[in-house]
């Protein structure tokens, strides 16, 4: 049995639906009602059962089965796993894209859930656990409950609904293509084009139900660094005798990850960050080179730019004061997440419907990277963020996204279910207005290449 802890706020707003019960805002949210237990308990499965980017053929199946079973247009194996399926309405309104992430992290769970993942398997030559740490399954359940309840009032939708389903979002394996960008190279918004797309992250930095809603930039790009150091090997007693790559190196380290401070716009965020420096192998001897992998993230596209060539010229420069060289590699990824400022404001109303009065926040912008900017280079768009903490515990206590301890209230799913059902009612009816792309940040990367 499915025990469902009640929550506060999902359901504040049904008062806007008693005026009526023919009202389509209010057979959605008690649409939503229904939905709930089956939405926990597709969540429990897909937690139990995690998959890796570009290997999520259990979770796929689980998808496909789910919509076939709703009547619509199901389309399978897009950008190796991905699922995307049709929903046609009535009449010739708007397309409105729907969108959730179904891969898992190579991380052992800790929670000592019941239904804890207890998955293994290979990742980059190495066995390892793996666990939905980052709440791609809440998405992917979230989307299935809003395919169920469309699918029940689709003889009053003026438009048609797409839903995809995407594998990779934590980016392919090496020598693997995947996510949003190949997405859409196999034709994910191609029929029909899309004119709006929706979708959503659980987060552990927001409290229970609310909604956080960035205009703008509201997730930074992120693109990988690698640098290759390189001096002359020779005994550690003996420096003078080589030319000392470790020491390059730190130098190096020290003025890029301060390069954000200095030398470009401090009003627009952006990091440099290393995560691994690899070189030497014993004590006592200084080694050929050293390699350094990084990241660079900014919420600017101008200041993205200026920051691939300082770091470039940078790490050349302090190489070429000491006698080594640099070899800089910039792999461009994903760019800015950027929901369409006029659009993000329209969609406002709609969702402090669903999450209540003075639930929808503004947070700052996070300098983490999703590959949904890519379908926001294709249309307008918006992104949001659900607060997945109980009630009373603070942020600052919760396990963050990707942790082995990251856990999800079930009680705040229905609220993500509720909030993308509901902006597609308004946006197919008219309530949630489309105009014309007011302005994006389309810059061009690899993708995959980094989060």
């Amino acid at each position: 049995m499915i025990r469902i802890r009640s929550a506060a706020c999902p359901f504040a707003a049904l008062a806007v639906a008693a005026s009526g019960e023919d009202l389509l805002q209010g057979a959605v949210d008690r649409a939503a009602r229904d939905v709930e237990p089956r939405v926990i308990e597709w969540r429990r499965d897909l937690h139990a059962h995690p998959e890796l980017s570009n290997r999520e053929v259990r979770t796929a199946a689980f998808v496909a089965r789910h919509l076939e079973r709703q009547g619509l247009a199901v389309r399978t194996g897009v950008a190796h796993t991905g699922v995307v399926a049709l929903l046609r309405g009535t009449g010739d309104g708007p397309v409105v894209a729907l969108r959730a992430d179904m891969d898992a992290l190579p991380v052992t769970e800790e929670t000592g859930l019941p239904f804890a993942s207890t998955a293994r398997a290979t990742y980059l030559d190495r066995e390892v656990g793996v666990m939905h740490a980052c709440g791609h399954d809440a998405h992917t359940a979230i989307l299935i409950g809003v395919a169920e309840i469309l699918a029940g009032v689709r003889d009053r939708l003026p438009g048609q609904v797409l839903f995809l389903f995407q594998p990779a979002e934590e980016g392919a394996p090496p020598g693997e293509r995947g996510g949003a960008d190949l997405m859409l190279d196999e034709g994910a918004f191609d029929d029909p084009a899309p004119d709006v797309v929706y979708g959503l992250h659980v987060t552990s930095r927001q409290d229970f139900g609310e909604i956080g809603l960035v205009p703008g930039a509201a997730m930074a790009s992120s693109d990988r660094l690698t640098i290759v150091v390189k001096g002359r090997s020779t005994h550690a007693a003996y420096p003078w005798d080589g030319i000392d790559p470790i020491a390059v190196a730190a130098q190096i380290v020290l003025a890029l990850e301060a390069l954000p401070a200095r030398q470009v716009d401090a009003r627009v965020p952006s990091v440099v960050s290393f995560g691994a420096i690899r070189g030497g192998v014993r004590h006592n001897i200084i080694p050929d080179r050293v390699e350094l992998l990084g990241t660079i993230r900014a919420l600017g596209p101008e200041v993205r730019a200026e920051l691939h060539e300082r770091v470039s010229r940078t790490a050349r420069a302090i190489a070429e004061s000491a006698g080594a060289t640099a070899e800089v590699e910039i792999r461009t990824g994903n760019p800015i997440t950027w929901n369409d400022p006029g659009l993000t404001h329209r969609a406002r109303p709609t969702l402090e419907r669903v999450a209540g009065r003075g639930r929808v926040v503004e947070p700052l912008p996070w300098t983490g990277a999703e590959d949904f900017s890519r379908y926001q280079q294709r249309v307008p768009g918006v992104f949001f963020f659900l607060g997945i903490n109980p009630p009373g515990v603070a942020t600052a206590d919760a396990a963050p996204n990707h942790s082995p301890r990251f856990v999800v209230d079930e009680a705040t799913l229905v609220i993500g279910v509720r909030a993308l059902a509901q902006l597609a009612v308004d946006t197919l009816t008219g309530a949630l207005p489309l105009e014309p792309r007011a302005g994006a940040a389309p810059v061009s990367g690899t993708p995959g290449a980094a989060r």
